[in-house]
C-alpha cells in the first residue's frame, strides 16, 4: 500500500492569519487533531496541533517567575524571542510548528510508519509537486492494516485506485462535508468508508453514492457519529 491509498483528501486546513480561537473551533468541529497551514498555493507553511494549543495554554497559566534561573541563564535571546511568539501569538503563522516532514503519494506505508515513529509525530502531510493533496495519520495506518488483515491482499490495484478516485470526486461535486475525517480505502473492488457523519441519513447517503460507483463490488461500513458535545460546537 501508498500513501495515496490510505490517505485523508478531505482535508481541513487554516490560512497563516487564523485566528487562535478559530482554529481551536476548526478541530472540534471537524473532530481533527492538528490543521495544516497552508498558502493560497496549498504550499504547507507549517502544522498546527493540539500539542501547539495546549503548550500556549499551559505557558499563559505558568507565573514565569517560577522559571529556572539557570535555564534563563543558558538561553539565548533569539531562542526566547520564537518561544515567546510561538506561546503568546495569536494566529496560525505564529503558534505552528514550521519544520514539517511531508511524503508523497507513492511513499509506502510502511516508510510512513517509520516516519511517524522516529519523529514521534501523530501525522504527516501528503504533497504533490509542492502541495498539500492529503494526510495520513495514525489511524490511516491502523484502518489500511486492518483491511490488509481481514482481505488477506491489501495491495491496491490501478480499478482499486480509480473507484477511490471517482468516489472522492461525486463526494466534492455533492459539496457534503465530511468534517475532514472522510478516509475511503478500495482493495480488490471493496470500498471501505471510515470516518465520521452527523447523521445517519448523511452515512446512508454516503454508502448509495459508493455503491452507486458501476464498479465497486461492495461497500463496508465503519463511520462513526460525532459526539453531540461535538455536533453542537
Amino acid at each position: 500500500m501508498l500513501a495515496k491509498d490510505i490517505m485523508t483528501t478531505s482535508v481541513v486546513t487554516a490560512a497563516p492569519d487564523t485566528s487562535i480561537e478559530a482554529i481551536s473551533h476548526l478541530m472540534m468541529t471537524h473532530n481533527v487533531s492538528g490543521l495544516p497551514v497552508v498558502n493560497e498555493q496549498g504550499a504547507i507553511l507549517g502544522i498546527v496541533t493540539e500539542g501547539d494549543l495546549i503548550l500556549r495554554e499551559q505557558t499563559e497559566a505558568k507565573d514565569s517567575r517560577l522559571s529556572s534561573w539557570w535555564l534563563r541563564l543558558l538561553s539565548d535571546r533569539k531562542t526566547d524571542a520564537a518561544n515567546y511568539i510561538k506561546t503568546h501569538g495569536t494566529r496560525a503563522d505564529e503558534v505552528m510548528t514550521r519544520d514539517v516532514v511531508t511524503v508523497s503519494e507513492d511513499t509506502p506505508v510502511g516508510d510512513i510508519a517509520r516516519v511517524l515513529a522516529e519523529m514521534r509525530v501523530k501525522r504527516v502531510p501528503v504533497t504533490r509537486d509542492g502541495a498539500l493533496v492529503g494526510i495520513v495519520s495514525r489511524i490511516n495506518l491502523l484502518r489500511g492494516l486492518a483491511t490488509r488483515t481481514e482481505t488477506r491482499d491489501g495491495s491496491p490495484t490501478p480499478d482499486d485506485r480509480t473507484i477511490k478516485q471517482k468516489i472522492l470526486q461525486e463526494v466534492e461535486a455533492q459539496g457534503w462535508i465530511t468534517h475532514g475525517s472522510l478516509n475511503v480505502i478500495v482493495t480488490g473492488g471493496v470500498v471501505e468508508l471510515w470516518g465520521w457523519v452527523e447523521s445517519e441519513q448523511e452515512r446512508h447517503a454516503l454508502l448509495l453514492l459508493a455503491k452507486g460507483i458501476d464498479e465497486v463490488d461492495s461497500v463496508v461500513d465503519h463511520l462513526g457519529r460525532i459526539p453531540p458535545y461535538q455536533q453542537a460546537v
